[in-house]
């Protein structure tokens, strides 16, 4: 059985520590402000990203570099190796494709080796918890046909809910009309939002107020659960650089939901650029999206 390594790229919002410690091939997308690029070398801390936004800095995306890929996966296929995959939304970015396109031009180069790519047709920690489960997995002795067969399986089960701080981040990510940004700052709508059955993130109801609009995300997340109550990978709130909120949030799905432990992480610049300051959202198995 040929070795193989787990690989996904910047938008799952991975702990640097558990890319290290369970080597992990993380290909990065790139995010602008102001036109000044940044990524794998000239890097922002969640923090002073979100601050620049907060002071006005426009920010942008943009996917995976084709080069970038090829480089690491072929020396991947130097080591003998074989590589899973595990991928952000197809509908959210094209980034996939490039890793689509790579993946071909390195098989067709080395036969004797196998790409698996999967679409989550999710983001940040959906795609961590699949990348945690593939981890397990392969630490189990599974093969990589096994795990990605797991994998696959349960994507329609990543359950992801959204709710933002300032409307005018989605109107200028193109996921809301100017008017609809100003008119709902005026009277505090919040939007919940999700990312459906097809990869992409749509609204599900407007609400008013902050308070509000976390209570609806319990709710929302309470009807999607269903028989995954109790079978959890990593339950998490994820934030765009509001961790009290984001911890108050965790505490309530611990007391609601009886989770042992709920992970709470930092929603990077590459998917904050659309959603901004203030995001929150809660990724976790459930029936239905």
């Amino acid at each position: 059985m040929r070795d193989y390594v787990i690989a996904t790229e910047s938008n799952a919002d991975l702990d640097s520590a558990f890319v290290k410690e369970h080597d992990i091939c993380v290909i990065p997308h790139y995010y602008t402000l102001d036109d000044e690029m940044y990524g794998e070398e000239k890097e922002l801390t969640p923090h002073e990203f979100y601050e620049e936004m907060r002071a006005g800095k426009k920010a942008g995306t943009m996917a995976s570099n084709p080069a970038v890929i090829l480089d690491r996966f072929e020396k991947i296929a130097g080591e003998g190796k074989d590589i899973l995959f595990i991928s952000f939304s197809s509908a959210l970015s094209s980034g996939i494709n490039n890793i689509k396109n790579g993946a071909d031009e390195v098989m067709e180069a080395h036969p004797e080796m196998k790409i698996v790519v999967i679409d989550t047709l999710s983001a940040s920690a959906g795609e961590a918890m699949m990348i945690r489960k593939a981890v397990a997995m392969r630490g189990e002795g599974k093969t990589l046909d096994e795990t990605a067969e797991w994998i696959k399986e349960h994507v329609k089960y990543l359950c992801a809910l959204f709710t933002v701080e300032d409307l005018q981040y989605l109107y200028r990510g193109g996921r809301l009309s100017k008017s609809s940004a100003v008119l709902g700052g005026m009277i505090n709508i919040k939007p919940i939002l999700h990312i459906n059955d097809e990869g992409k993130l749509v609204p599900l109801e407007k609400v008013r107020g902050r308070k509000k609009s976390l209570a609806v995300l319990l709710d929302h997340m309470a009807e999607q659960l269903g028989s995954f109550k109790d079978q959890q990978i990593m339950p998490s709130v994820i934030h765009g650089d509001c961790e009290e909120d984001a911890n108050a949030v965790a505490q309530m799905m611990k007391e609601h939901f009886g989770f042992a432990d709920v992970h709470v992480g930092q929603i990077g610049p590459s998917i904050g650029a659309h959603s901004g300051p203030g995001t929150i959202g809660l990724l976790f198995l459930g029936e239905k999206r």
